[in-house]
């Protein structure tokens, strides 16, 4: 069982009673669930201690101040649709769903392949999904999971559409500036996927919460319209990643447990009654503060941010594939929540139909 993935406090009773009889507070006329998910992180470890040869810290400094004690690199000559396809195929695999039945492909990341042409476009054809529409979200960084899955869960409200893949990938590494340790030790690795297909009522997406507020505290300065790349962008380094710890941790400890609280109201659901909270791995002491403003056990709310770090629109998907794959019960409550860059932040609460 991975580290953090640990059963309930305590059971949810009565979990084959009758659903509530519409998904109304999600809005949706068509109830959309989750039906598998895919997981790929690159095989390269990069510990602490690598990370300690060439900046100024010890791995006592990142333990402490992060939680982290390794992450993944990718390859080089590898990118994120590599990891996107990867993660994809076992998505659908374990869903039963050929690529082909797929009606359309939603890839958020901030680490697209390059700017031109459409990462999710290359992530559909390698995969075959010959008729699926290649949507891409390339600016919701490390909310974009939740963003994705609202794409998602509208675009199966037509009813011609059968199974939308969402996929969360970042190389974070590409985009983390090796000689600074404010962020060179956070972000790894990883890409995620998730088949969504329509639902029963009552069962599957019941609700969310969004909202954003614009601040520059994480960007990455260059390589726009603004500030095109040139010579002087990539003396000053401005292609990195930039951030500003103090400005991450006041708002997703403020901005996550306020999301989470209004998503479990507008479904009705008390806290006490999810099971699961996933939340975006950025920083496991930020994950624990959040818990704890919330009142419940920080054993609710699995992590792999000890072991794959900050996975950016990865992150949540890293959660649900091991919680999917261990720890889900038929009627389960799953609250996902998220930030990012921007800032942009949300939560969705699942009900789980082991039935399918």
């Amino acid at each position: 069982m991975p580290h953090g993935l640990i059963p309930a406090t305590r059971d949810i009773p009565d979990k084959d009673q009758a659903p509530r009889p519409l998904n109304a507070a999600a809005g949706l006329k068509r109830p959309v669930g989750i039906r598998s998910t895919g997981l790929y992180v690159p095989p390269r470890v990069v510990t602490n201690e690598e990370l300690t040869r060439t900046l100024d810290t010890s791995d006592a400094w990142i333990t402490t101040r992060t939680g982290i004690k390794e992450r993944r690199f990718l390859e080089p000559g590898m990118a994120t649709s590599d990891m996107s396809t990867e993660a994809a195929r076992q998505a659908l695999s374990r869903g039963g769903v050929d690529p082909a039945e797929l009606d359309a492909i939603v890839l958020t990341t901030f680490t697209p392949d390059q700017p031109l042409p459409s990462t999710a476009l290359m992530v559909k054809q390698a995969l075959g999904a010959h008729r699926a529409i290649p949507l891409d979200l390339t600016q919701a960084a490390c909310a974009g999971g939740i963003y994705a899955l609202l794409v998602a869960a509208h675009l199966l409200q037509n009813d011609s559409y059968s199974h939308v893949l969402v996929i969360g990938a970042d190389a974070g590494s590409r985009a983390t500036d090796p000689q600074d340790r404010g962020t060179r030790v956070f972000l790894g690795d990883a890409a995620g996927a998730v088949l969504l297909g329509p639902g029963a009522p009552g069962f599957g997406l019941l609700s969310w919460d969004t909202g954003d507020e614009l601040s520059y505290d994480v960007e990455i300065p260059a390589g726009g319209s603004r500030l095109p790349t040139s010579q002087a962008t990539a003396d000053g380094r401005g292609q990195y990643l930039k951030m500003l710890g103090k400005s991450v941790w006041n708002m997703a400890t403020g901005r996550l447990p306020d999301s989470i609280r209004q998503t479990a109201l507008r479904a009705g659901v008390e806290l006490d009654e999810v099971r699961y909270f996933l939340l975006h791995q950025a920083n496991l002491n930020i994950i624990n503060e959040a818990m704890q403003s919330l009142g419940v056990p920080a054993e609710r709310a699995p992590t792999t941010v000890g072991r794959f770090g900050n996975t950016a629109a990865a992150s949540m998907f890293t959660v649900l594939h091991e919680t999917m794959e261990n720890g889900v019960r038929h009627g389960d409550h799953l609250i996902m929540s998220g930030i990012g860059a921007g800032f942009l932040w949300g939560s969705a609460c699942f009900r789980y139909d082991g039935r399918e």
